[in-house]
C-alpha cells in the first residue's frame, strides 16, 4: 500500500519538476522550511492515530481464527513508530549536531509505514528493529532523493512511503516469527509465515522480493 503511494509520488514529482527556488543553478538543493512545525507534528500524530485503525483493523476480527493477534499488531505498530522516531532524531543529532523536528516526524511515520506489512507476523523485538531501521533509512533516502536524484519531494513522501514501504515488505521475509496463524492459511497458502531470522527457509524472503520487483517494475512505470 505505502510503496504504491511512494512510487507514484516519485513519478509525479519528476513530471511536475521542482518548486521555484528549490535548486540553485549549479544543482545545489535549498531547504524550504515548513510554515508551521507544530501543525506538521500534529498532522503526524493524527496519521499515527489512524494507523491503529488501519493495521489492527486489517485483521478483520478480534476473536477466532487467530484474530487475537490484533492485540500484538497494535503493540507492534506503536513500538515501531516510537523506535523510528527515536532513530531518526538520534541520527540527525549525531550527523548534524542537533535534532531536526521535521525529520523526527518523518522518522515517526517511517516506523509506521515499515511495520504496516509485517505487523501481523512479527514479535515486539522485530517491530522495534524494523522501526529503528526505517527511522535511519528515511533520513538517508531524503538526502539521496534530493541530492542524487535531484527530485523535489516537499514532504518526504517518496522516502517515507516508498523507501520505507519497500523495507517493510522485505522485512516480512526476515522477521516473521511463524506464530501468526489465521485459521491455518494466509491468502490461501497453508502454514505459518516464517522469516529467515526465525528458522524459515528463503522462500518467504524470495516471495517478498518478487513483490517488491512487481511494485518497482509496474507501479512506477
Amino acid at each position: 500500500v505505502h510503496t504504491v503511494g511512494g512510487l507514484s509520488a516519485l513519478a509525479i514529482a519528476i513530471i511536475l519538476g521542482p518548486r521555484i527556488g528549490k535548486f540553485t543553478r549549479d544543482g545545489k538543493a535549498n531547504a524550504i522550511l515548513a510554515h508551521d512545525i507544530v501543525l506538521v507534528l500534529t498532522g503526524c500524530l493524527i496519521l499515527a492515530f489512524g494507523w491503529f485503525g488501519f493495521n489492527p483493523g486489517s485483521t478483520l476480527g478480534a476473536s477466532g481464527s487467530g484474530n487475537l493477534r490484533i492485540g500484538s499488531i497494535a503493540v507492534d505498530t506503536m513500538l515501531a513508530s516510537a523506535t523510528g522516531m527515536l532513530a531518526a532524531m538520534i541520527y540527525m543529532w549525531m550527523v548534524y549536531g542537533k535534532p531536526d523536528a521535521s525529520m523526527t516526524g518523518n522518522g515517526f511515520l517511517a516506523g509506521l509505514v515499515a511495520i504496516t506489512a509485517p505487523s501481523g507476523f512479527v514479535n515486539t523485538i522485530g517491530a522495534c528493529i524494523i522501526g529503528a531501521i526505517a527511522g535511519v533509512l528515511v533520513c538517508l533516502s531524503v538526502t539521496f532523493v534530493e541530492r542524487v536524484l535531484k527530485v523535489d519531494d516537499p514532504v518526504g513522501a517518496v522516502s517515507v512511503h516508498g523507501a520505507c514501504g519497500i523495507w517493510g515488505v522485505i522485512s516480512v521475509g526476515l522477521f516473521a516469527d511463524g506464530k501468526a496463524n489465521y485459521g491455518g492459511t494466509w491468502n490461501g497458502v497453508n502454514g505459518n509465515v516464517t522469516g529467515l531470522f526465525y528458522g524459515g527457509d528463503s522462500s518467504q524472503l524470495i516471495a517478498q522480493l518478487i513483490g517488491v520487483s512487481a511494485l518497482l517494475g509496474f507501479v512506477f512505470p
